[in-house]
């Protein structure tokens, strides 16, 4: 692909767009980048905060540990490490620095101040954060929608600082993908230009992006290997399936979600705005690189294949639904392992089709230790994919939801997610409540 062409540099941008770093589950930390912002604008601590927040918001955030805040636990613990400790500038890394007495300053502030939460669902948003802070006659409101940095409103007592909520709603009723707005067309995507790109392109416009993906994520897996967190699936893995090369990369990228989900306070470079999925689809291609002693180039060029293709198919999903992310990054993962052994655009097709046939019923029922035994199982599907083409075996068109060429598998997997999956998701918001 020529380095001049208009889906190249598109394809640059949606890596450096995607491929961030970020502190903790990243819904938990956008509420804590909201109030981080809202406390900045109102420039003194509050003495109430109200948070209004989307179902799959209070889905995500429930379960999870909020990284330097000695353990604490959901949407109200979210918000007020934010309050006390957060530095909005920092965006999703807003809580990476938090000193003892920050941590002393949010357990007094949670004990001593009102801290309400409400659920709300305007115009059927599924990704809405509204983080509203009061001190005497003053007040602030910071609103994220569909994205996790994605800023539309602030205001300031009766001051409308910043108001993009008009352009957001039209553009959330006029298209499919909402949720990336205001980013480069994630329609530009396919999986043949997606191989094409990783084969060819300049590395170095790649490479820092890609040296922080495999510094970061590397160190959480072994972090999450060595270390007590969760349900430690990982180490599980390790302990009874074996040390072959296979079990390393899905007990290692498991490790990682471990870790991360267990309130482990390393940083991760994240992908379509997950953590987990960032690591499922970096840590099992990292692995499978150091076995087969690749050289760096095609490590390079095999991550920016997974890292695009998982894109790809969350493009059509959405940031947040019932269909469990992980699935689109293990599926990706198989890709980008199949890439380091040679495999062509055909092959990689392949891969891609049988391993999201094996996986693409697996639920998202929010963050908590389970996404890493999640993940384990989409990087099986995602390997088994490949091997079933090297023993020249395929689901084919007409087998369930999967039908004839990749592209057209994706855009049935984008429907079941997006749509298909849409009752699904109230359900298990009303399981999760009771």
């Amino acid at each position: 692909m020529e380095k001049n062409h208009p889906v190249y540099q598109a394809y640059i941008q949606i890596l450096k767009e995607e491929l961030i770093p970020a502190m903790g589950c990243t819904e938990p930390i956008a509420i804590a980048y909201a109030a981080a912002k809202a406390r900045e604008v109102l420039g003194q601590e509050p003495d109430a905060v109200e948070i209004g927040v989307s179902n799959n918001i209070i889905k995500n955030v429930k379960s999870v540990i909020v990284p330097n805040t000695d353990g604490m636990k959901g949407i109200e613990a979210a918000a007020v490490a934010g309050i006390a400790a957060g530095q909005a500038e920092k965006k999703l890394e807003v809580i990476s620095q938090v000193s003892p007495e920050q941590k002393q300053a949010m357990q007094t502030f949670l004990q001593s101040k009102p801290v309400t939460v409400e659920a709300v669902d305007n115009d059927g948003i599924i990704f809405d954060i509204i983080v509203t802070l009061r001190a005497g006659g003053e007040s602030t409101l910071v609103r994220i929608t569909h994205h996790h940095t994605n800023i539309v409103l602030i205001k300031k007592n009766d001051e409308i600082l910043l108001d993009n909520t008009a352009t957001e709603a039209l553009a959330g009723c006029g298209g499919e993908n909402p949720a990336d707005q205001g980013l480069t067309d994630r329609n530009l995507l396919t999986v043949a230009d997606i191989f094409d790109f990783a084969s060819t392109c300049d590395l170095t416009d790649i490479q820092e992006v890609l040296d922080t993906q495999i510094q970061y994520n590397t160190a959480i897996s072994q972090e999450g290997v060595s270390g007590n967190y969760g349900a430690n699936i990982g180490s599980t893995m390790l302990k009874f399936y074996g040390d072959d090369v296979r079990n390393r990369a899905v007990a290692r990228a498991a490790a990682g979600s471990d870790a991360r989900m267990s309130g482990c306070e390393l940083p991760v470079v994240i992908n379509s705005g997950s953590g987990n999925q960032g690591i499922t689809v970096s840590v099992p291609v990292i692995e499978y690189a150091k076995e087969l002693g690749v050289p760096q180039e095609t490590l390079y060029r095999a991550l920016a294949l997974s890292n695009l293709i998982a894109i790809h198919e969350k493009t059509g999903i959405g940031r947040l639904s019932a269909y469990c992310g992980a699935v689109s990054a293990g599926c990706a993962a198989g890709c980008g392992i199949a890439y380091l052994q040679g495999a062509d655009c055909s092959a990689i097709s392949h891969t891609l089709v049988n391993a999201l046939a094996i996986v693409s019923g697996i639920i998202c029922d929010g963050a908590k230790p389970s996404c890493a035994a999640k993940i384990a199982s989409s990087v099986e599907a995602g390997i088994l994919g490949y091997h079933m083409y090297l023993n020249g075996q395929q689901f084919r068109s007409g087998d369930g939801i999967i039908t004839k060429g990749v592209e057209a598998t994706i855009r049935n997997i984008g429907q079941l997610g997006r749509e298909g999956m849409r009752e699904t998701d109230k359900e298990i918001v009303k399981i999760m409540m009771k």
